[in-house]
């Protein structure tokens, strides 16, 4: 009694089961931690939040303590009714209070604890199997007898009266503990059977996990090398910064410093003009001409030109002013500076791409400095060259790039179709396998109002993207064999990546048709 007592204290009042993990609000009150915090979020939907218990009410979601107390008291109890809490079969004869069962009988339809068991035994001989609550599967649905046989024929579970007079009479029969032995045989054998797949199965998954962890310990190393790289670039932003200034501070300085020297000079002059001028005037009022006369040796002619202010009038100084080129050339090297660090740091090299007039079709009109491709849809007359494509209106790039990561940006004028790629100088000019991606020396990313298309070896392979920019981004990493396009839009979005081992140098191709044009931006 004093148990049952102690286990309903121990239960909690939303799932009615022993606490895990109990924990307490303000108001006292202990639940499971799962079980209150799901009442919790359900309240909040309602917009206030409230004991499950006594119902008091709280104005922000309350806090959650650990009642460590009432955990080991929980702990202490089921660990000393281990049975109770993994059947919850109670014997069917102590009415007064829940005792765990042992032992069910199969005649009797009945749970006993292991004082009311002793008491059974002493007194008739039944069959007891493990404690439960059902006993139908136990018995034969149809003569209510124990079942006691296997029929192999119908698969089944019998009695004696199935098998001697009902409709089992005559099969070929084995005794229950007989039966499951050979069964657990062939369960056996099965797992055996199946050892060798879960082994696949279990390499497969740390491999994975071995491959999940890489990939964390990779972005933990990338992070920090961008975080470095952000540093250096801020520091390096400060003292281009500083350079900067430094130098409008000394151009400041320095002419600032010659118009203040201009403004003294021409002060002493002015003053020395001003006295002049006083005491010409006191000349002109004196009355005795004797006297006036006798002082004609001091200079009265004298206008204040250039030999009395320096010879210039002081209007040197309205001709200085600050270079702001060479301010300009001092921030942009700078930058450039910042710029060649950062795709050192990252060890990609941004290459100085021209296009090979030579390799044009006579379609393909090339731009002065050999950056455009645009499709006239006309051909144009040019020189003869061995080079040079006939079937396809494409161009090759002068120099190929035969080793590192190389990156640089085209810009499609979103008209027509336009191919941009990579393929070998060796890639042939004419013919059906002329056209890029349409051969094993080529691959190319297609480029139309519709969406992208990859190709390689004619193999077509649509991509599930619409162009949402017109400026794309490619990445070579030669030793590594990967071809990489991005699409240059806000976030930059990966389009698709080739995998190849690479043996030639790879230049730069373009395709071009119905008035498209493509430029090379890096």
């Amino acid at each position: 009694m004093a148990s049952a007592e102690l286990r309903d204290k121990l239960n909690c009042s939303i799932c009615l089961s022993l606490y895990t993990d109990p924990v307490s609000l303000r108001c006292g009150h202990n639940f499971c931690r799962s079980c209150i915090v799901s009442a919790l979020d359900t309240q909040e939907a309602a917009g206030g939040y409230s004991c499950p218990d006594c119902r008091a009410e709280y104005p922000e979601r309350p806090a959650l303590e650990k009642n460590r107390k009432l955990r080991n008291i929980v702990e202490r109890f089921s660990s000393t009714q281990p049975d109770m809490e993994k059947t919850r079969i109670f014997c069917t004869y102590c009415t007064r209070s829940p005792v765990p069962a042992v032992k069910s009988c199969l005649q009797c339809e009945t749970s006993m604890c292991e004082k009311h068991l002793t008491a059974h035994n002493k007194l008739v001989n039944h069959n007891l199997i493990e404690p439960t609550l059902s006993f139908k599967g136990q018995k034969c649905s149809t003569h209510n007898e124990i079942l006691k046989y296997y029929c192999p024929i119908d698969v089944a579970c019998i009695c004696v009266s199935c098998w001697v007079a009902g409709e089992h009479r005559g099969h070929y029969v084995e005794l229950l503990d007989e039966a499951s032995e050979k069964k657990k045989e062939k369960l056996m054998k099965y797992v055996d059977n199946l050892n060798p797949q879960k082994k696949k199965f279990l390499t497969k998954v740390q491999n994975l996990k071995d491959h999940k962890r890489k990939i964390q310990e990779k972005a933990s190393e990338k992070r920090k090398n961008i975080s470095k790289i952000i540093m250096d670039i801020k520091k390096q932003l400060e003292m281009a910064e500083m350079k900067a200034l430094s130098e409008v501070s000394r151009q400041e300085e320095k002419i600032v410093s010659q118009i203040s020297h201009l403004i003294m000079k021409l002060e002493i002059q002015e003053d020395e003009l001003s006295r002049k001028m006083r005491h010409v005037e006191e000349m002109c009022r004196v009355t005795d001409p004797i006297r006036l006369l006798q002082e004609s040796d001091i200079t009265v002619c004298s206008h204040g030109g250039d030999e009395d202010t320096g010879g210039d009038g002081g209007e040197v100084s309205t001709e200085e002013d600050l270079d702001e080129v060479l301010i300009s050339l001092t921030l942009h090297r700078s930058m450039r500076d910042i710029v060649t660090n950062v795709t050192s740091e990252l060890g990609v090299h941004v290459p100085d791409i021209l296009l090979d007039v030579g390799t044009a079709h006579r379609c393909v009109k090339i731009s002065e400095d050999l950056k455009t491709a645009t499709d006239l849809e006309e051909e144009q007359e040019k020189r003869k060259s061995r080079g040079r494509f006939v079937d396809y209106s494409q161009v090759l790039s002068r120099c190929g790039l035969s080793s590192g990561r190389h990156y640089w940006e085209v810009e499609w004028d979103q008209i027509g179709v336009c191919a941009i790629g990579l393929s070998y100088r060796s890639m042939a000019r004419k013919g059906d396998k002329s056209g890029i991606g349409y051969n094993d020396k080529s691959w190319s990313l297609d480029m139309y109002d519709g969406g992208y298309k990859a190709w390689h070896k004619s193999d077509e392979l649509a991509l599930s993207v619409k162009p949402t920019c017109p400026t794309l981004g490619v990445f070579l990493d030669y030793e590594a064999g990967r071809l990489s396009f991005y699409e240059l839009c806000d976030p930059i979005r990966h389009l698709h990546t080739f995998t190849a081992s690479f043996t030639k140098p790879l230049h730069v191709i373009f395709y071009v048709n119905d008035g498209a044009s493509v430029t090379i931006r890096s």
